[in-house]
């Protein structure tokens, strides 16, 4: 059984298995084992990371193209919901219409984006999509008709998914099983789902070709493979997954903004991710996307922890001050790419590989 969802990829190493496993388990437990908006929040946007990072690993990581238009697909996912529910008003029909019409969407911009790669050497096929997407984050900020411009769109989700909702009137564990835990659960199961399918195509021969390509295009070409057809697959397949993550963060928000899934920032954190997680492990965006939420939403308090505690030490409350907590982010970020160089998931099965132990 577990073979089969894990498409007989398994982790390659004990310690990689027991970090997946615990990350997991705190995810589907979170609501009962953290309980507060701001922990079940940092939850749920890790879940969304982690559909979002896988995505793009493949491209990135197994495909070998660098792309910096991955956030659109993000964005029409989102803006897919968030303008259906705005016209249809709260309701499933305009949950489902939302998706239905990004998609298609997304696929078709792959589609074209796609095939700049056959004309065009890989840095300058980065630009090309650097420049498509911060056109497409301008076309969004101005079209406020449809996309509410700068401030967004905020709608209300189906009743059940509403914070008022009450499935019980008894609590369940000490935590009241309303409208914003179900829709947690919703993220849960989906980008669950989803990620299994992910594992499922990299481990496929399809997945085998984009590997192929990615070590030696020429080589995969003379083989009698047709890049240009696997590689347009491959960017449609990221587009695809990836709209779909920006549709479960618009319905966990309830509102969608130029800023909230079209910035560059979050291209970089991606990016950043991917790296950190492994390039081509598919597990490393789990682990990637928890270590990065973690820290991006609790660094902040763990200085101003250390800074109360060197509170006679003038200098040291000065470095660790809670203001400072994006230099440290930075170092955190330098010290795991100079210590793991092929992503935590990467050094860890290495690691294994060399000590024998599968």
């Amino acid at each position: 059984m577990i073979r089969s969802l894990l498409s007989a990829d398994y982790p390659r190493s004990r310690l990689v298995a027991a970090i997946l496993l615990a990350i997991v388990v705190a995810l589907a437990l979170a609501p009962f084992l953290f309980p507060g908006a701001r922990s079940l929040a940092v939850a749920a946007k890790i879940l969304v990371f982690i559909l979002l990072v896988a995505s793009y690993d493949l491209l990135l990581g197994y495909t070998g193209i660098v792309s910096f238009a991955h956030t659109m697909f993000f964005g029409i996912g989102a803006y897919g919901v968030a303008i259906a529910s705005t016209r249809m008003g709260p309701g499933w029909d305009a949950v489902a219409l939302g998706p239905a019409c990004a998609l298609p969407l997304s696929a078709l911009l792959a589609l074209v984006i796609g095939l700049f790669s056959l004309r065009v050497k890989a840095i300058f096929f980065a630009m090309i999509t650097l420049a498509v997407a911060a056109a497409f984050q301008t076309l969004a900020s101005q079209l406020s008709e449809f996309t509410g411009g700068e401030d967004g769109l905020t709608f209300k989700a189906p009743e059940l998914l509403q914070p008022s909702f009450e499935l019980f009137e008894d609590t369940v564990l000490g935590v009241s099983i309303d409208g914003r835990l179900l829709s947690y659960y919703l993220l849960f199961f989906v980008v669950l789902a989803l990620f299994l399918v992910l594992l499922r195509i990299v481990n496929s021969p399809f997945g085998r070709v984009l590997q192929a390509i990615r070590e030696n295009d020429f080589r995969a070409e003379a083989l009698g493979y047709r890049t240009v057809v696997y590689r347009t697959l491959s960017t449609v397949l990221a587009a695809v997954f990836a709209t779909m993550a920006g549709a479960l963060l618009a319905i966990w928000l309830r509102y969608n903004g130029p800023d909230t899934t079209l910035s560059f920032e979050i291209m970089l954190d991606t990016l950043l991710i991917v790296v950190i997680g492994g390039m081509g492990t598919m597990y490393g965006a789990v682990i990637g996307s928890a270590l990065f939420v973690f820290a991006q939403s609790y660094l902040q308090d763990l200085m101003g922890w250390i800074s109360a505690g060197f509170d006679g030490v003038p200098l040291a409350a000065a470095l660790f001050s809670p203001d400072r907590w994006l230099l440290w982010l930075g170092v955190l970020f330098v010290l795991s790419v100079y210590y793991f160089p092929t992503g935590v998931v990467g050094k860890l099965r290495a690691r294994a590989l060399v000590r024998g132990r599968p």
